[in-house]
C-alpha cells in the first residue's frame, strides 16, 4: 500500500522538487503551502508522515507541529532554512522526528523518509503486539513503573504519557538500572538507526532533557536519570 506523505512549503519549487523524487519511490504526495491548509488537509486526510518548513504564513512550522501533535501522533520532518541550534531543539522538543536544513540534498530527504517511516512501522508492530498479549507487563523502579501496554509512566498514581522515542530510550535505561549506556547505543536502539555523533547528540540530549521534566521533582538535579561524564547516561538504582 503507498504511504502519503504531506509536504507543507510556502516555496512552491521546494514542494514540487520534493515531490518530483518522493513519487519516484512509489509515496502518494500531498502539497500545502501554509500551515492553516496543512492542519485542515491531515483533519481530511490519511497522512503517514509530514515534511514541514518553519517559516510560513498564517500558522508557522512549531505552531503546526504543536497541533498536530495535540490530536495524532504521525512521523515529522523538519525543512528549514533555521540553522541556530535553538531552532533545531524546539522543534524536536515540540514533537518534530527529525531536522534538515537547507538546501538539503533530495535524495537524502527520501533515505531519511523511508527510514522514519520504517522505525514507525516496526514500532506500531511492537506496539500492537504487546496490546493483544493481554498480559499487563510494567518495569517498576523505586517509586516509577513503566507501563509496556500504554507507553506511559506511572508516577505516585498520576499516568505521564510518553512519545514512542522517549519510551524506548526510558525502557532501555530502566531494564538496566545503574548500567551506562553510551549515547551510540541510546541512539541506535531508539532511533533504529545508524549513529554518527554531532546532531545525533544534539537529539538525544533534547529528548534526555524533555524526559526529565517529566520524571524528576528537579529536572536540573536529576534522581532518575543520572549524566555519566564522558560515557553517557544511566537509570539511577533505586528502591521504595
Amino acid at each position: 500500500m503507498s504511504r502519503t506523505i504531506l509536504i507543507v512549503d510556502d516555496q512552491p519549487e521546494i514542494t514540487e522538487l520534493l515531490s518530483l523524487y518522493l513519487k519516484k519511490e512509489g509515496f502518494h504526495i500531498i502539497e500545502a503551502h501554509d500551515g492553516m491548509d496543512a492542519f485542515q488537509l491531515i483533519a481530511k486526510e490519511q497522512i503517514d508522515l509530514m515534511l514541514v518548513d518553519i517559516m510560513m504564513p498564517i500558522i508557522d512550522g512549531y505552531q503546526l507541529i504543536k497541533k498536530v501533535r495535540e490530536t495524532i501522533q504521525i512521523p515529522i520532518i523538519i525543512i528549514s532554512a533555521k540553522q541556530e541550534d535553538q531552532d533545531k531543539i524546539e522543534g524536536l522538543s515540540l514533537g518534530a522526528d527529525d531536522f534538515i536544513q537547507k538546501p538539503f540534498n533530495p535524495l537524502e530527504v527520501v533515505a531519511r523518509v523511508q527510514a522514519l517511516l520504517r522505525r514507525s512501522y516496526n514500532y506500531s508492530l511492537e506496539a500492537k503486539t504487546q496490546l493483544e498479549d493481554h498480559e499487563l507487563r510494567k518495569k517498576v523502579v523505586g517509586n516509577l513503573t513503566l507501563d509496556e501496554n500504554s507507553f506511559s509512566i506511572i508516577k505516585q498514581e498520576m499516568v505521564i504519557q510518553l512519545t514512542k522515542i522517549e519510551y524506548r530510550i526510558l525502557e532501555m535505561l530502566m531494564d538496566y538500572p545503574g548500567r551506562v549506556f553510551t549515547k551510540q547505543q541510546i541512539f541506535e536502539r531508539a532511533w533504529n538507526d545508524y549513529y554518527i555523533g554531532g546532531e545525533e547528540d544534539n537529539t538525544i540530549n533534547v529528548h534526555i532533557s524533555k524526559l526529565r521534566e517529566k520524571i524528576e521533582e528537579n529536572p536540573k538535579k536529576p534522581t532518575y536519570i543520572k549524566t555519566v561524564r564522558g560515557l553517557g547516561y544511566k537509570f539511577e538504582k533505586m528502591t521504595l
